[in-house]
């Protein structure tokens, strides 16, 4: 288990920096051609936003995991052990539920746009609505493979170490 989710997190990791250097370098290229050249292509805003959108859905895990995620921690601070300990775990199913019905609603969302096309690209637009069911089904698996270690507040980054 501990190899697959360490080829888990590191492919997740992978799709997350080629989508963002996807992203820099068809900006880079229409801004080269708008101002070197006098041309620009008209799908790179629409394509660039997609591709922002799917990165920002897969990397929620792995925030997740580094401890990233915006959290209020007053009431867990302040709690005895014992109860703080339970509210995290009950975080944890509220964001496990939550997951699991944006990514059923997702599926529904992407069925609802496949018949329709996107301005620029032209493509349907279920394929970029994609982004919500794929970021969350790997949200749920960090989720999945993490909650221990989420709770025990183990994170993978240490946030407050660079301060």
């Amino acid at each position: 288990m501990a190899r697959f989710e360490r080829i888990f997190t590191a492919a997740n990791r992978a799709l997350v920096a080629g989508l963002l250097a996807a992203v820099f370098l068809i900006v880079f290229a229409n801004v080269v051609g708008r101002y070197g050249f006098g041309a620009s292509l008209a799908w790179v805003e629409e394509a660039a936003r997609h591709l922002m959108i799917l990165g920002a859905f897969s990397g929620a895990g792995l925030a997740l995991r580094e401890g990233r995620l915006v959290a209020i921690t007053v009431l867990p601070d302040h709690l005895p052990a014992r109860l703080a300990l339970l509210l995290r775990w009950i975080i944890v199913l509220v964001m496990f539920v939550f997951m699991a019905a944006l990514l059923w609603l997702g599926v529904q969302f992407v069925a609802f746009g496949w018949n329709k096309e996107t301005m620029s690209t032209g493509i349907s637009r279920g394929i970029p609505y994609l982004a919500i069911p794929i970021g969350c089904a790997i949200f749920l698996v960090h989720l999945m493979l993490f909650a221990r270690r989420f709770v025990a507040q183990r994170f993978e980054y240490d946030a407050g170490a660079e301060l």
